[in-house]
């Protein structure tokens, strides 16, 4: 989609009505619209509108800023997981761009470090002991 194109979609959103904008919306998203204002309604759709035309986020940043949403986010930059494994103790330290550093190295998460340590596939939550307990 050209950008010029973008501009003009964004800017006939100002001037839709309600019913305007819930055929917008399911010519767009061909689906139903939904029980929005139509402030919100709006903004929806100029959302959608700039990420076609823009590209959008990645699965994984969609992943973590749902996580965030929830309250879901991970450990603190400094946190230290700790594990005894075969007569050694391993010190893992969160790291201020949420990598996991260990002897010096980075991993994107503990299930990969765990993996390092013991050479074989770990949950690393289960590995270092942080999983959450499910409610009986």
């Amino acid at each position: 989609m050209r950008q010029g194109h973008c501009s003009e979609e964004l800017a006939a959103l100002d001037a839709m009505k309600r019913d305007e904008l819930r055929v917008a919306w399911v010519r767009r998203m061909k689906t139903s619209p939904p029980s929005l204002s139509v402030e919100m309604l709006r903004l929806a759709l100029a959302h959608a509108i700039q990420s076609k035309a823009l590209g959008g986020i990645t699965k994984s940043m969609d992943r973590k800023l749902r996580e965030h949403a929830a309250g879901n986010t991970g450990p603190a930059p400094g946190t230290r997981f700790t594990r005894a494994w075969q007569g050694k103790i391993h010190v893992v330290t969160v790291t201020a761009d949420e990598k996991f550093s260990w002897q010096g190295r980075d991993y994107g998460t503990l299930s990969q470090v765990a993996c390092a340590i013991t050479g074989t596939h770990w949950s690393g939550p289960a590995f270092f002991g942080t999983r959450k307990r499910r409610e009986s």
